[in-house]
């Protein structure tokens, strides 16, 4: 459903220009996991300013993730990735990140 609901607001930035010069990776990471990089410039969002935070439950279960030259990046856990995507559409949608994420230190 998280996934679904990534695509859903993928869709809503699509206008004929959004799509040809951003968008959404994902690619893998070798300890192993996920990482994902959202742009948002030209959204609601483009200005917006996030300081690293985590989300820490074991090795394999976290979620890392912050704002960087209009970026939405997250770094994540291999069973992670449905959760980040969540965690992105509801900052999006609401200004709010989960209230078990925890700021790191820059």
């Amino acid at each position: 459903m998280s996934l679904s609901r990534l695509e859903q607001w993928y869709v809503s930035q699509c206008n004929g220009t959004w799509e040809h010069a951003y968008g959404i990776r994902i690619d893998t990471l070798d300890n192993p996991g996920w990482t994902v990089e959202i742009d948002l410039r030209e959204t609601s969002k483009e200005n917006a300013e996030l300081k690293r935070m985590i989300i820490s439950r074991g090795e394999n279960d976290w979620i890392l993730f912050w704002i960087e030259k209009q970026k939405f990046r997250i770094a994540c856990g291999p069973l992670n990735l449905s959760e980040a995507a969540e965690v992105f559409v509801h900052w999006f949608e609401s200004g709010q990140i989960p209230t078990v994420a925890i700021a790191l230190r820059a």
